[in-house]
């Protein structure tokens, strides 16, 4: 007799209904794949019924029968209700000999059913959906075959198979509508291609921003919708990314449905399998236009002020020059004022915002960039830089120009007077620094200039305003060695000083 306790399962029936509902296959119509499978079956068997049989809540469906011409029946009278039960597999020899059906009416009365051979159809989880099965009406006292029983197992594996393939196509369907419905909602243009770089998907807003037919831009067509200028540009950087994997950004003009050419931003990320390789790009346009034009016009608006107060500068030191004219005794104070000013202009002249014509007259915006073009008008009789710069560069705007341009043209003022810059031969070494710690060293040191007599007993307007620079604007420390050979001045800094793109660096990631 089969064993009539079987141990508790390890499942609800509420997460078996789920996993049953999951694949979305109850009251389907008939399918031939199922159909053939139990044919197979009843062959094998030589018997008159076979079942894809699932259980669902009160009724048994059959998704294929053979020999029972109906597609449920109640579970009250169902051998499957009891199978799902055990591990793997029900056989009943005779049922009339078994407690669990020996009242049930599909025994007792028409059909008269006595054998059944069910084999569990399990979800890739475990939770039994149902069997494959098939029923007698002649009791088999000796059993199925292991021939039999085995083709039972493969043939329900089959069928999950079958189920597994339905309910994949079913999710990744949804899942692609889910897609395209949240990529609709996006005000970007999204775009996908093949690994190959092949567009094959564009969203909504794609179509309604550049007017095209649906499919016209698959493949290569979408080159065609760049400016002719941009074309070529966009194509390399494309060609980048897919043969090398790296993302893909670049801002070109694409052609808007009323044939004007529009700013956008281009981006596309490649998404990997396991192994690393790229199975597909997801990418999208975003339109920038009006960004760039408020940019441009922003930048318009900078040029014009800052070209106003390098005009301002120019008057200053012309008012100061007449104001001298008729005050004679003032005339080294009216010297030292407008060099003064003329460095606070040369810095400014260095940081300013550029047209691409002024932009190449002052150099790379770094640090040894500014000093080189501070430090210009030092130089031998053969044209020779008398303050030679070396070290690391780095980064500089106009966070620290004025600051250092007036640091720096003290130090030089005071050296052409009384340092190395006032004696033929005579030079500076400027070295400078970027120290583990993040900060900057900057270090002057004259050479070949008279020899030091020791520390000045009073300290210069120049002096001061060197110390104040350094340490009242730019949050540094700056000391002075009056070494015989030549004053030498070490100036510390904060790493952010120099840099308020640095600086929003360092804020940011702190």
């Amino acid at each position: 007799m089969p064993d009539t306790s079987p141990d508790r399962p390890s499942w609800t029936e509420a997460e078996r209904l789920a996993a049953l509902r999951d694949y979305e296959i109850l009251d389907t119509e008939p399918e031939r794949a199922f159909d053939d499978i139990v044919d197979l079956v009843a062959t094998l068997f030589d018997a008159p019924i076979a079942v894809v049989n699932l259980i669902d809540e009160g009724r048994q469906w059959f998704k294929a029968e053979k020999g029972l011409g109906v597609r449920e029946t109640p579970l009250e009278t169902s051998f499957c209700a009891h199978a799902i039960l055990e591990a793997d597999r029900m056989v009943v020899p005779d049922a009339t000999q078994d407690p669990r059906f020996a009242c049930n009416p599909l025994v007792t009365e028409a059909p008269g059913l006595r054998f059944y051979a069910g084999q569990l159809l399990k979800s890739a989880e475990g939770l039994p959906l149902g069997t494959l099965c098939v029923l007698d009406t002649k009791a088999r006292p000796e059993g199925p075959t292991d021939i039999q029983m085995k083709a039972l197992e493969v043939l329900a594996a089959q069928v999950m198979t079958q189920l597994n393939l339905r309910r994949s196509l079913k999710h990744q369907q949804r899942s692609q509508a889910e897609f395209r419905a949240i990529a609709d909602s996006m005000p970007q243009m999204v775009w996908s291609t093949l690994p190959d770089g092949f567009h094959d998907y564009y969203n909504a807003r794609w179509y309604e921003f550049t007017g095209v037919q649906d499919g016209s831009t698959d493949g290569e067509g979408w080159n065609d919708m760049f400016h002719p200028d941009d074309q070529e540009r966009a194509w390399a950087r494309w060609r980048h990314s897919l043969e090398t994997g790296d993302p893909y950004e670049i801002e070109y003009r694409l052609r808007r449905h009323d044939g004007v050419y529009c700013w956008t931003l281009g981006r596309a990320m490649p998404v990997r399998d396991e192994a690393g390789r790229i199975v597909r790009w997801f990418g999208t346009c975003t339109d920038i236009d009006d960004l760039k034009k408020m940019d441009q016009a922003k930048e318009l608006l900078s040029q014009e002020l800052s070209h106003r107060i390098k005009n301002i500068f120019a008057v200053v030191s012309a008012l100061v020059a007449l104001s001298a004219r008729q005050y004679p005794e003032a005339k080294p104070f009216s010297q030292a004022l407008r060099t003064r000013i003329n460095a606070l202009a040369r810095a400014h002249e260095f940081v300013r915002p550029h047209s691409d014509v002024s932009q190449p007259l002052m150099g790379d915006m770094t640090l040894h960039g500014f000093l080189a073009a501070l430090f210009s008008p030092y130089t031998d009789d053969e044209g020779k830089p008398r303050v030679r710069i070396s070290g690391d560069d780095a980064t500089f705007d106009d966070q620290a120009a004025t600051s250092v341009a007036l640091l720096f043209h003290e130090l030089a003022t005071n050296a052409s007077k009384y340092g190395a810059l006032s004696v033929s031969g005579g030079h500076v070494e400027v070295t400078t620094k970027e120290a583990e710690e993040g900060d900057f060293h900057l270090a002057w040191r004259e050479r070949g200039g008279p020899e030091v007599k020791g520390v000045p007993q009073t300290a210069g307007f120049g002096s001061s305003l060197a110390t104040l620079s350094v340490e009242g604007q730019l949050a540094g420390k700056l000391s002075r060695n009056w070494n015989p050979d030549g004053l030498e001045v070490l100036i510390e800094l904060p790493g952010t000083a120099l840099s308020r793109r640095k600086a929003a660096r360092t804020l940011t990631t702190s």
